[in-house]
This record gives C-alpha cells, structure tokens and sequence, in this order.
C-alpha cells in the first residue's frame, strides 16, 4: 500500500475522531461513561500524543511537545481521576490536535526530509500510527454508545424479536498442521508473532456466531439463572448483573431492544448478539451443549480455531463482531518484546482472554485474520459475542 493511500487513512482517521467529540456538549467531553473506559477527550488527546511520540520523539528525536503532555495520556502516569480533571477544555484540545495533526501529516508526506530510521526503512511507520489510532477511534465508539445507552431513550418495538435455538450450520476443518501469526507484515503487532505452526484436532465450528434470536432462546431457557450453566468465577461475577446483554432494553411491552451509536433501533434476529462477556459466552456454549444432538459438546472456540477457520474463509459473519475465545491471551512461543514502550502488549497478564475478528466499528486497518484483541472477561461494553465450535461429526 503507498504512502499516500496510507495518509489519506490516517488524515479521515484525524477528522471522524474530531468529529466525535464535536458532536457532544463540552460538560459531557471529559466525563466517563462507564467505569472501563475514559471520557471522549482524553481518546482524542492519547491519539495525538501517541502519533506524535512515533513521529517526532522516536524518528526525529524530539521531545518538548510529547514532553508537555506524557503524564496526562500515558495510562498510569497519574490517577485517572486526576488525568481526566487535568484534560484541557474542548476547544483548546481541537485546537491543539488540529494543530499538531497538521504538521505530522505534512511531515509524514515528505519522508526524504525525515532522518534515517528502522520504523520507515521497513515501512511500519504509518502502519504503526494508523492502526493505534483506529483502536482509539473503536474506543471512542465504546464510550459515546456507553452514553446513549445512559440516555435511556424510549423505543416502542416494530418486529418483536422472536427467540430461535442455534442450528448445526457448521463447517469442519480437518486434523492438521497450520501456521498461525503474521508472515512479513509490516503492520502486525507484536502479540502475532512469530509465526507458529500448531496442531489441531478435527473440528466442526459455526458458520456465524450466536445470533440475537439464539440469545434470547438462550435467556428464556433460564439460561442466566441455571448454575449448570456457569463456573465459579462466572457465577460470582453474574451477582446483580442484568441477565440480558449490555446493549439491550425493553419496551413498555416487554419487548426486547438494541441500544447502539445512534441510539435504539429493533433487534434483528440473524445478526450476531452483541455486549456480552466472556462469561455470557462460556455459559451460553454449556447451554447449547445440553440441548444435545449435533449440538452436544459445544465449546466456545479457542483462538486458533478461529484464525485458521478465518484464513481458509470457512466461517462468515466475522466482521460484525469481536468474537470471544475460551483460551487466555498470552504471547506466542519465541515472543520478543519490541525495543518500543508504546509498541509493546501489556496484557500478558493471566487475566485478560483473546478476543478475534472485527466489529461494524472496526477499521479497515485493523481487519486481518492474524489480528488478536484482548479484554478482561467480565467486559461487556465491547462490542463482542460468541461464535462455537464443536467436536468432529464421525
């Protein structure tokens, strides 16, 4: 991809992040919606900050403006709470941004007046940038969803959603050697390589995750309510948690609804449900496993599966999205951290699971088979959901 292809994403990902936040009123810029994630304005600060760092302080040396603000948009350089009371007001920060992103693009379109550096000799430069701000941009996403859902809008439900059990609409994959990780990608981070070779058994996964109308099947079963269906650590962390997904409300006639971006809309029962932990997912699995026939072993899918199923375009549906994974996210064997602090994956931490694919909210840059995203398993802000795998029909 050239380098002008590649500008023009990073100057669209400049101008819909500022979009954003000029779309909310000014009190509501650096107030957090939810207590996983930031207000709007420090997402479009870390953004700047995190763009000009690469640029100018690791390629050209410079450090007086990334110097001014590191404590503000370096996660745990201070309190939260005194980070985000810290973020200057609206307009200064647009200003600032402007400021800043302006120049990087006028310096990033002229490499020759650039010193001699790895990160542009092995072109990953502006991958690197564009790919971070399009995870702050999905973030931003998160936070003004998280708002609307707090906004509590009224809806009054056109086409109930009706509830329908999972169907066998599966595809096998046989027993074999695969490669998993990135292969001479410039853009890969550093949580995909190396590129491995891992064995897998013969499986059967579905062709689309769990559906909206699988879900609510899934509900009326008495699904949050069964203990069979949960562990330990899910049954502890269920408490008072809604039994429903994040996303969904009901209407003054008990029908259910979604809650997205722009506010509240039907919930179609062949998309895929959306706002669910991992530990909704495991529990949903057991469920399905129960109703027994093609459906009896069912187990939410280990990464691997899904890469693999990805790459040989076995499965659909897997951009609508982030889908859970059964294992936790840790670094592949042979792992080497990059020489780069804000390149490195910091979640190796026996906590967090791996998360595939893409939601409607990801951007291009980030959509790759190899691509691995991560998140504690009680999150249930993301936009993620499920997809099953089960064992090999004889």
């Amino acid at each position: 991809m050239n380098t002008q292809h590649l500008l023009g994403q990073l100057s669209d990902l400049h101008e819909m992040m500022t979009q954003l936040l000029e779309s909310i009123p000014e009190p509501e810029c650096c107030r957090p919606f939810h207590p996983a994630l930031a207000p709007l304005a420090w997402y479009l600060g870390r953004a700047v900050y995190l763009e000009t760092w690469w640029l100018r302080e690791q390629v050209q040396g410079e450090t007086d403006m990334t110097a001014r603000v590191r404590e503000l948009f370096i996660p745990g350089a201070l309190p939260q709470v005194e980070q985000w009371r810290r973020l200057p007001p609206k307009d200064h920060l647009l200003n600032w941004a402007l400021e800043l992103q302006e120049e990087n693009i006028m310096r990033l379109a002229n490499p020759g007046t650039l010193p001699a550096h790895p990160l542009l000799a092995e072109e990953r430069l502006l991958p690197v940038i564009i790919q971070q701000q399009a995870l702050l941009y999905e973030q931003m996403l998160m936070v003004l969803t998280q708002r609307q859902l707090q906004l509590s809008p009224e809806h009054r439900v056109t086409t109930p959603l009706q509830a329908a059990l999972p169907e066998a609409d599966l595809t096998g994959i046989a027993q074999g050697h695969y490669r998993i990780g990135a292969l001479d990608d410039p853009a890969a981070f550093d949580n995909e390589l190396p590129t491995q070779v891992v064995q897998l058994s013969n499986y059967r996964i579905q062709r689309h995750p769990l559906s909206n109308a699988n879900w609510l099947a899934f509900m009326e079963a008495g699904g949050y309510q069964d203990p069979a269906c949960w562990n330990e650590a899910g049954r502890d962390w269920l408490g008072d948690t809604p039994p429903h997904p994040d996303h969904w409300r009901r209407d003054e006639g008990g029908s259910w609804f979604g809650i997205g971006l722009n506010g509240p809309f039907d919930l179609q029962p062949g998309e895929p449900v959306m706002g669910i932990s991992q530990y909704e997912a495991e529990a949903c699995a057991r469920w399905v496993s129960s109703l027994g026939g093609e459906l009896a072993g069912a187990v939410l899918q280990h990464e691997y599966q899904w890469e693999v199923a990805a790459r040989t375009q076995s499965i659909q549906g897997h951009g609508r999205v982030l889908e859970w994974c059964a294992n936790r996210f840790e670094p592949y064997q042979g792992y080497q951290a990059p020489e780069w602090s804000e390149a490195r994956t910091r979640e190796f931490d026996q906590r967090h699971y791996s998360l595939r694919g893409a939601s409607l909210h990801t951007q291009r840059a980030l959509r790759r088979s190899t691509r691995r995203s991560r998140a504690l398993p009680e999150s249930r802000h993301l936009f993620t959901g499920a997809r099953l795998v089960f064992p090999f029909a004889e």
